[in-house]
């Protein structure tokens, strides 16, 4: 297991439309530890591959509150296939736009199909977090952020924020595994 680089605003990949998964074989669990992995350090409740530079339709989620036995779960090629008409607000963040968080209105309670890591198919009903959550990771397969829900204004702020952070760090060399930073921030 490995703890991989979260992709971050405005990197093109993220807006890439996922494959579903065909098949789960060595390769595909390993995926799926190292999100476990990189989701838990992060820390995060949910984390598409996508997000780790991984253009397949695999999610993970946990939560678990930090009192709480963890409870993992994994959507395979997830779907909503309903949605209530009633909405829901919750102040959203992601791991892929560090330290910003909005208000988004989504639809309250959402019913979606997924696969198992058996590939048996599965339905789970969902409202509250769990709904926000899975909407929130579902967009991200889909080539979609939590940003593109708010207001043109807002999201052309934050974007502008990133693509400034990302200019900074342009051809700077990034640490190799066996090398020590020489400062820490933040």
């Amino acid at each position: 297991m490995a703890v991989r680089d979260i992709l971050i605003i405005p990197d093109k990949r993220l807006r890439l439309k996922s494959a579903a998964v065909q098949a789960v074989d060595k390769r595909l669990r390993a995926l799926i530890e190292d999100m476990f992995e990189t989701m838990y350090a992060a820390p995060g409740i949910g984390l598409a591959a996508i997000q780790i530079g991984v253009a397949k339709r695999v999610v993970t989620m946990d939560l678990a509150k930090k009192d709480e036995p963890k409870q993992p779960q994994v959507f395979i090629n997830p779907e909503v296939v309903w949605s209530s008409d009633e909405k829901a607000t919750y102040e959203e963040g992601c791991l892929s736009i560090p330290e910003y968080y909005e208000e988004v209105e989504r639809p309250k309670a959402v019913k979606v199909t997924f696969l198992d890591l058996d590939l048996k198919p599965q339905e789970i009903e969902a409202s509250g977090l769990l709904a926000t959550c899975l909407q929130h990771e579902i967009d991200h397969i889909n080539g979609v952020l939590f940003i593109d829900h708010i207001s043109k204004l807002k999201r052309d702020m934050v974007m502008k924020k990133f693509k400034k952070a990302a200019k900074k760090t342009e051809g700077v060399k990034p640490l190799a595994e066996d090398e020590e930073p020489s400062h820490y921030i933040g």
